[in-house]
């Protein structure tokens, strides 16, 4: 069964749009902290990919949670795809993920209940191969399957990577190749599985999380569903600098450009690019360049700032330029 044509989109490409959802939490952040055991240090303020809360005894707690729609139509290969996914918001922040729960919706009534557990088997043998536990969840009964992971990790308060800590003159590093979101789209258009994406989605960024850390890294991002050039704008306007790209230096999938000249161009990788634009100067980029750097990634790499062995730099962060988060030559 094709369990892409249950679904309007396709993993996270089908996220709401950053513009409409920033306009959405705005109001969400309050000015008095509650009473509790611990003290947040990275909450909505600037769009980090988990929040983080600091308890007793110098240690912090790193939550997130990540749901999506089907990207591929192998049941197995999409519950690891969004265990992934899901596990990379804590690597993000530098930290280690220790247990998750899954979140389930399920047609019950349409797909049989046997590749949902096919859903859960991917995503629990992911889980298993980052050392984290999994400990039951929550389903509902959903005309459109979802399935993806809340994750609860711990890391060193003083050695986190955030969006805000990024400064003039360190480098850009990408950790894995972008075309995801093309390559994608045209699997769910034709069903041609691009073993490339489904190795790209489904590796852990445990390795270049760690090697970030050893590097000294403290700004990072993960790269999804906004694409390159979003979530680099966010981190970009978060650290009050301007990101320069070099886009003959950004690595792509294997048939990433001819699933793009033949279209196969989603609708959330056209509003990235549009969300992005009154930012951007790119004189002398071709459109379709353009449309790649925005590409809605599902289980992408890590976006540093600073240099990490054994993966390319893209390009610098420089001092901020007026108006313009993103420069891309």
């Amino acid at each position: 069964m094709r369990l892409t044509q249950y679904a309007h989109g396709g993993g996270c490409a089908c996220k709401i749009p950053p513009g409409e959802l920033e306009a959405v939490v705005a109001g969400l952040v309050g000015d008095t902290p509650p009473d509790g055991p611990g003290e947040l240090l990275v909450g909505l303020d600037d769009g980090d990919d988990a929040a983080v809360v600091r308890i007793a005894n110098g240690t912090a707690i790193v939550a997130t949670a990540d749901f999506f729609t089907p990207v591929v139509d192998d049941a197995y290969d999409w519950g690891r795809i969004a265990a992934a996914n899901a596990l990379s918001d804590v690597y993000a922040m530098g930290g280690t993920p220790v247990v998750a729960v899954n979140l389930l919706a399920w047609p019950r009534e349409v797909l049989p209940l046997e590749l949902a557990a096919e859903v859960l088997r991917g995503g629990l043998d992911v889980a298993r191969e980052a050392g984290c536990h999994v400990a039951g969840g929550h389903s509902v009964d959903d005309p459109e399957p979802k399935y993806g992971m809340a994750v609860t990790g711990v890391a060193d308060p003083d050695r986190l990577m955030r969006n805000d800590a990024g400064s003039p003159g360190l480098p850009l590093t990408l950790t894995k190749p972008l075309g995801i979101g093309v390559l994608n789209s045209r699997h769910k258009a034709t069903g041609e599985v691009s073993a490339p994406a489904v190795a790209a989605m489904t590796t852990l960024n445990r390795a270049a999380a760690a090697a970030a850390a050893k590097a000294g890294a403290v700004c990072a991002t993960d790269v999804t569903g906004f694409g390159l050039l979003g979530h680099l704008h966010k981190l970009a306007r978060a650290s009050g600098v301007t990101a320069v790209i070099d886009s003959t230096a950004v690595p792509y999938l294997d048939g990433a450009r001819d699933a793009l000249d033949a279209g196969y161009v989603s609708g959330g990788t056209r509003r990235n690019l549009d969300w992005v634009r009154p930012y951007l100067s790119a004189d002398g980029v071709a459109e379709d360049e353009l449309l790649l750097l925005a590409d809605a990634q599902t289980s992408g790499g890590l976006l540093v700032a600073g240099e990490v062995p054994g993966y390319p730099v893209i390009g610098e962060l420089v001092p901020r330029r007026e108006g313009v988060t993103l420069f891309v030559r």
